[in-house]
């Protein structure tokens, strides 16, 4: 072949970046790829000079009066070359001739492809093309030969950064959780510490009231044996009110003892929700933490929303109920601002159209019965928990975004509420949590736990 007729291919020549920035999200056209079209009417031997001047050439890519026609690569070349006879049938011969013999799959990728999807496509190819390059859609009638060792080499440094980035992230995991779990045991021991004189006040109570009405007593049978009373002693019975007195001490010492009933049982409600897993399930009572939540949350409310308790016959659950009670905060806690922030809204806008309907959160347990593989297996049972408000309720497209949350990519990228409640429930108690909502008509969120 004469310098002439090689002089009318076009270089190769290599385009793109290092490998040293790639990130996450990097794409096909931050690897360094090569530009190397011929046409269809070159000969064989034009090519093969080529790839003798640049050995890391992988192929060449073909055209046909610059359309794209296909691919052929160093080795499938070198494998037809090294066959009897071959390079005397297909030196001299037009690559269109040595394409018709050598045509094989080509995976043909955009250039916006994420490297981490590229190279599951190129793994996927069958054995015999897996060493194949991979062509690349730059732009109209523009295409880019990868190595595939070049992909590979991405591949790996994108999978290393994964890795460090999962590994930063649940060192930071970690750290919270400790720091969880030693505020845990700090509200834990401030509770302890409120239940020890609150337990005085509570006991003595009881010996309050029976005193006191003991004294009322002896004082009427002094009035009684005493009758008609003293000035002095008159005098003092109008300036103490004796006659109020004894009607609101019992109503004082009623209120003191309510007082003290419900702090009880809002302490007991936050030594519940700060427990401290321990490395195995345990039973527990989901109605009586439940109930701790909402008691926690009540504050918040203020009287504006309505709370209904729909409770069915529950066993004991094997739970990490720590975790669990944080599902139901975070829960509650979502559809306790939705109804508080439409009914800010509604005021501020000032609507005339009032719903008849007060804000409501229904909350419903019951067990039951699922199939869960095939038909033949029997059924299991399963704790179903419905948290439902009638809200303005979510759009197709938040809703998604919170399904999307769910997946394990997604939540590598940012943890929400919701994604954190559906780890709880998925992978620490092999159950599922539902999302089902309508715009105008409310949110509800199903917890279904699997009773062992």
């Amino acid at each position: 072949m004469s310098e002439e007729s090689s002089s009318q291919i076009s270089p190769p020549f290599l385009s793109g970046s290092s490998n040293s920035d790639l990130g996450l999200e990097s794409t096909l056209r931050e690897l360094p790829a090569y530009n190397f079209c011929v046409e269809t009417n070159c000969t064989g031997t034009e090519v093969a000079i080529y790839f003798d001047k640049y050995p890391l050439l992988p192929g060449v890519i073909l055209v046909e009066e610059g359309k794209y026609m296909g691919m052929i690569s160093r080795r499938r070349l070198l494998e037809f070359l090294i066959r009897p006879y071959g390079k005397e049938l297909f030196l001299q011969q037009p690559l269109s001739v040595l394409y018709s013999y050598a045509r094989t799959e080509v995976l043909l990728l955009p250039e916006t492809t994420p490297i981490l999807a590229a190279i599951q496509l190129a793994l996927r190819r069958s054995t015999e093309l897996l060493g194949e390059p991979i062509v690349v859609h730059t732009a109209p009638d523009l295409y880019r030969l990868l190595d595939i060792q070049e992909l590979n080499i991405a591949s790996w440094q994108i999978r290393g950064i994964e890795t460090q980035v999962r590994y930063e992230r649940s060192q930071a995991l970690m750290v919270q959780n400790d720091k969880m779990a030693n505020l845990g045991r700090l509200v834990d021991g401030v509770a302890h510490e409120i239940l020890d004189p609150l337990n005085f006040i509570w006991g003595n109570l009881a010996h309050v009231d029976n005193y006191s009405q003991d004294l009322m007593k002896l004082v009427a049978a002094y009035e009684k044996e005493n009758f008609p009373l003293s000035e002095e002693t008159n005098q003092l019975k109008q300036e103490i009110e004796l006659d109020f007195l004894q009607r609101d001490l019992s109503r004082a010492i009623a209120s003191i003892r309510a007082g003290a009933e419900r702090l009880k049982k809002l302490v007991t409600g936050l030594q519940n929700f700060c427990h401290i897993d321990e490395v195995y399930p345990k039973p527990a009572d989901i109605h009586a933490n439940i109930d701790s939540i909402i008691l926690l949350i009540n504050s918040r409310i203020t009287g504006e929303i309505e709370i209904v308790k729909n409770y069915g016959h529950l066993p004991p659950v094997s739970c990490f109920i720590g975790q669990l009670n944080q599902v139901f905060m975070n829960i509650l806690s979502q559809a306790v601002d939705t109804l508080l922030n439409e009914a800010v809204r509604q005021q501020m806008h000032l609507e005339t159209v009032v719903t008849e309907q007060k804000p409501k959160i229904e909350i419903t347990t019951q067990v039951i019965s699922r199939k869960v593989n095939s038909p033949d297996t029997p059924d299991s049972r399963w704790v179903s928990i419905h948290i439902a408000d009638n809200g303005p309720g979510m759009s197709q497209e938040l809703q998604q975004q919170i399904t999307d949350s769910f997946s394990i990519a997604k939540r590598a990228d940012k943890e929400t509420n919701l994604s954190v409640s559906y780890r709880i429930v998925k992978a620490r108690h092999g159950g599922e949590l539902n999302l089902h909502s309508e715009l105008g008509k409310g949110t509800e969120f199903q917890i279904l736990l699997p009773l062992l």
